[in-house]
């Protein structure tokens, strides 16, 4: 069985099927400012719609940084996205995750689009 810190980590870098078993069928993920998903079905869509998106764009990641507890996990990144035409965006994310019982049950992300300039 994975620790919550993996699970966490499997989602924070965009390994959503690998966790879709430690998904509480009552989860909640906040999306500051954008939106709020209820239940497995909601954020299991919203999963796979991202795997869509993501599916035409690499991925690297340039800061990584997890704090695990007993019951949370937060994890601060910093992720560059280039699709196929090379534009590139950085997104600059911090997502908590609280478990219950080994389940996920609540996500909180916040992300902002930043400039290269305000890297870390």
């Amino acid at each position: 069985m994975a620790t919550i810190q993996q699970v966490a980590e499997a989602f924070s870098s965009h390994q959503f099927r690998e966790i879709y078993e430690f998904l509480h069928p009552e989860v909640e993920w906040t999306l500051v400012g954008a939106a709020r998903l209820e239940g497995i079905d909601q954020v299991r869509a919203a999963c796979e719609q991202s795997l869509g998106q993501l599916a035409r764009t690499t991925t690297q990641f340039l800061r990584f940084k997890t704090i695990a507890g007993p019951d949370a996990v937060a994890i601060d990144s910093v992720a560059k996205y280039v699709d196929a035409k090379w534009n590139a965006s950085i997104v600059r994310s911090c997502d908590v995750y609280e478990f219950t019982e080994g389940f996920l049950t609540t996500i909180t992300s916040y992300t902002a689009e930043i400039q290269a300039a305000d890297l870390p």
